[in-house]
């Protein structure tokens, strides 16, 4: 996965169990992540977004939740972003809110 304006940027996915990442690995290490729980099969709770500092600024972040999105529509989930990063990216970009759990998707629409 990789998007224009960011170039050598390529977004991995794990889960184990009922924990999962979205993440940018390097020899450096991990330096990003977006890391779920799912309390069950349908359902994926965003729990943080992190980015490193020399990866800050470059539009890192959204492409993680761009990632989760892709991946939640690809397996039927629902997503519930508690992750306050998460939720700004779904509060600005309205074209990626058709994943969202109807709750959030509900809350996040009142705030606006």
């Amino acid at each position: 996965m990789e998007q224009a304006g960011t170039p050598g940027i390529e977004i991995s996915h794990e889960e184990q169990g009922s924990s999962g990442a979205f993440f940018v690995q390097t020899e450096a290490g991990r330096l990003a992540e977006l890391t779920y729980t799912r309390p069950s099969p349908q359902i994926a709770v965003i729990e943080h977004t992190e980015v490193s500092a020399a990866l800050r600024g470059g539009g890192v972040g959204r492409l993680l939740v761009e990632a989760v999105v892709e991946w939640a529509r690809k397996t039927n989930t629902k997503l519930l972003p508690i992750c306050a990063y998460a939720k700004s990216v779904f509060e600005r970009h309205p074209e990626l809110r058709d994943v969202l759990q109807q709750s959030a998707r509900r809350r996040i629409t009142a705030e606006l």
